[in-house]
């Protein structure tokens, strides 16, 4: 079998993973009632990271990749760092835990995760609103919370909010380019190679209540490298209740229809 009728039957057996989704864009959405200009002098709980990066295979499996991940998460951390004095908050580092509080921590990063997607897919993209979120919108209304159990996070008791913050980077492999040109060529069927999510969140740690979120599905700059953190650590804290990170021209609040 050629190359070319090779990727043709993995496209047809791959179409349930490349069908069509929301179109990324960046969104960003405040509480309703949450003043972020107030959102000063406060200290905010910084929980570790979610660094996830591999490759995406022809079919569009996500494949971890340990090395570019443990790289990924050290750049991060570095553009944390040099970002903080502009954050305008004081920023205190979660504890490191273990046993059951590490349990905890992991369970709330990937309910945060999970909550994330679920605001995208939806609130923000109109093909797919929830018809209470279709009314949640007109009345700009942004009503999402991860439970008040957030507060028995460690470091909780001494800060004011948590920040959340999910990274996900899967470089397209070489099959999965060349699928995307044969798609192109061939069916006409839209295959995406790559996927470069971020999300970031503040969070009230007296109710769980979900204060700021900034979601995209499409971010720029490569984590592995230490440039491309830093603009990616930029645009996930770009517009940062009580900071003087700018939000961009492209950002729109999600409560609006």
């Amino acid at each position: 079998m050629t190359l070319a009728k090779l990727l043709v039957a993995v496209l047809a057996s791959a179409m349930v993973v490349t069908a069509p989704a929301a179109t990324a864009q960046e969104r960003t959405a405040v509480r309703k009632g949450f003043d972020p200009a107030a959102a000063t002098n406060k200290t905010i709980l910084l929980l570790r990271p979610t660094v996830r990066v591999g490759a995406q295979s022809t079919g569009g499996m996500f494949e971890p990749n340990g090395e570019w991940t443990d790289q990924s998460r050290k750049n991060i951390d570095a553009a944390l760092s040099k970002i903080q004095g502009r954050i305008g908050n004081r920023i205190v580092v979660a504890p490191e835990s273990y046993g059951a509080d590490a349990r905890l921590a992991d369970e709330y990063a990937a309910l945060f995760a999970s909550l994330s997607q679920s605001v995208i897919a939806y609130q923000f993209f109109p093909g797919n609103r929830l018809p209470t979120k279709k009314r949640d919108n007109k009345a700009e209304v942004f009503d999402w919370s991860l439970g008040p159990g957030v507060a028995a996070l460690p470091g909780a008791k001494d800060a004011d909010y948590a920040l959340f913050i999910y990274n996900k980077d899967a470089y397209g492999s070489t099959g999965r380019k060349l699928l995307q040109m044969v798609a192109l060529l061939g069916p006409g069927i839209a295959v995406k190679s790559g996927e470069h999510a971020g999300y970031a969140g503040l969070i009230d740690l007296k109710t769980g209540d979900v204060l700021w979120l900034n979601a995209d599905g499409a971010m720029g700059g490569d984590v592995r490298t230490a440039e491309g953190a830093d603009k990616r650590v930029g645009q996930l804290l770009e517009g940062l209740p009580g900071s003087r990170l700018e939000p961009a021209a492209t950002a729109v609040a999600a409560a609006k229809p």
